[in-house]
């Protein structure tokens, strides 16, 4: 049994379909969707009909929720540009998107940790806004009550895997379309892969148990990147260029 996980799409499309290209090309049936489908100054309407038109288990990432709950003046930059492009079509399928879910009673999906699309499940900072792993008993501690053999997490763009009590599989598939990008919560920092190559995962069922690996693909990355250009965002730009954000 193999799953493609897809997390963090961000509305870039391009990135999307050599995505779910690479999936097929390798024979992958299944597909699930950690969520933050749409925010970004690229297309998010074309994404969302891509992602409607397979019909995949997805759930609802931060950026969707705000997609749905914000008025638009209060949005950020991203979000409002999505917000902009969307039909009432597109806002129902998000809307039809649940915040967590269990697939195939194996995985559990969620966007950053089961209580909270927005808190970093692998990730700390510093007080100067370094990013690093967390602490083993933070992670073990939002995994609680989750008595699933793969649990998926998508929301810090950053691809990693570990194990967890009990030989539980957790695992962040990286972002299909957003490899850099800056925040300002609980203190500002930035996150950078490195490499402005779509990610995503494999999780594979083996005589070993529940295995992981990473997928990272190039595709035509400088038209988004000049696509955000004229869009006025050069921080996209540059992320969507390089992997980094200067």
């Amino acid at each position: 049994m193999k799953v493609a996980v897809i997390s963090d799409i961000h509305g870039n499309d391009l990135a999307l379909e050599a995505v779910l290209a690479d999936i097929d090309a390798q024979g992958i049936d299944e597909i699930v969707n950690l969520g933050d489908h749409l925010s970004g100054p690229l297309n998010a309407a074309r994404t969302a009909d891509l992602l409607i038109g397979r019909a995949m288990p997805a759930i609802r990432g931060n950026h969707d929720r705000y997609l749905l709950t914000l008025e638009p003046a209060r949005m950020g930059l991203s979000d409002r540009a999505a917000h902009d492009e969307l039909e009432p079509r597109h806002k129902a399928w998000l809307a039809s998107l649940p915040e967590t879910l269990v697939y195939r009673d194996t995985f559990f999906l969620c966007h950053g940790t089961p209580a909270n699309d927005e808190t970093y499940w692998m990730e700390a900072l510093t007080t100067d806004g370094v990013v690093h792993i967390a602490a083993r008993k933070a992670i073990e501690s939002f995994a609680a009550g989750i008595d699933y053999p793969v649990i998926l997490c998508g929301h810090t763009h950053i691809p990693r895997a570990l194990r967890l009590a009990g030989g539980r599989l957790l695992i962040n598939p990286g972002s299909v379309g957003c490899p850099g990008y800056d925040d300002d919560r609980p203190v500002p920092h930035k996150v950078e892969t490195g490499a402005p190559d779509a990610r995503y995962a494999i999780v594979e069922y083996t005589a070993g148990g529940w295995t992981v690996s990473f997928r990272c693909l190039p595709y035509d990355h400088m038209a988004m990147s000049r696509l955000a250009a004229e869009r006025g965002r050069p921080d996209w730009a540059t992320a969507l260029a390089t992997g980094f954000l200067d």
